[in-house]
């Protein structure tokens, strides 16, 4: 006796078809091998059903659905995948020409050298007054400035490595805080910005990470300016 195929034979291969498609490579061929699977199991249950329970219109337009589901789900999948390629040749483009190229990323730290150091404060708001204060390593104040009224977004400001008893420091690192007032209340949420060059990227599995000098790793997405 010829087997009698029936809705959850097809809902099984549709479910199996959708498993083996997120776990593995997508491509044309798997998917007309599934429909074409599919198919043959829904002509197999309707010629072999039961002519005193026979195949209601509703079950075949529900299983026909679940296959037109896998099948957009598989091919959602192979775009997304095409688009996910795309995009990361296109950051590691965008990361190759920023080498040689001087970002500011999040840090509170400044490298003095050659009687220069540069950093930068980003405002989320204008503000009536901006004053920063450098450290050096061991946490004794060498500098304080008054920068003065900014608008919002990212300030940018060099030092000359002069402190407040006019002399000039050691070249190395340091570190600074900054204080922004608006209307005589503390402006919240500014954040420093640490400036450095970028020698080189490297490529890897969480995408193009910047080598910059002085500041180590950096990930692309942590750029707030190129300089």
């Amino acid at each position: 006796m010829t087997p009698v195929a029936n809705a959850t034979s097809n809902s099984a291969a549709v479910a199996a078809a959708s498993a083996s498609g997120s776990s593995g490579t997508i491509n044309s061929d798997s998917i007309a091998a599934t429909q074409d699977r599919f198919l043959k199991l829904l002509v197999a249950q309707m010629r072999n059903q039961d002519p005193l329970n026979p195949l209601q219109n509703s079950e075949v337009t529900s299983q026909l659905a679940q296959l037109s589901t896998v099948t957009g789900i598989n091919k959602l999948s192979e775009l997304v995948g095409g688009l996910s390629s795309s995009f990361a040749e296109a950051q590691s483009l965008q990361a190759a020409s920023v080498i040689g190229r001087g970002v500011l990323v999040p840090g509170d730290a400044i490298n003095l050298s050659q009687g220069t150091a540069i950093g930068a404060i980003d405002l989320p708001q204008a503000a009536d007054q901006l004053t920063i204060t450098i450290r050096n390593a061991a946490g004794t104040v060498v500098h304080t400035a008054d920068l003065g009224a900014q608008n919002s977004g990212v300030v940018k400001f060099q030092w000359d490595g002069i402190g407040d008893n006019g002399n000039a420091q050691p070249e190395g690192k340091y570190t600074f805080t900054t204080k922004a007032v608006a209307a005589g209340k503390e402006v919240p949420d500014v954040s420093p910005l640490s400036f450095g060059l970028v020698n080189s990227v490297t490529l890897g599995a969480q995408g193009a990470q910047l080598n910059v000098d002085g500041l180590g790793a950096i990930s692309l997405s942590q750029v707030k300016q190129i300089v």
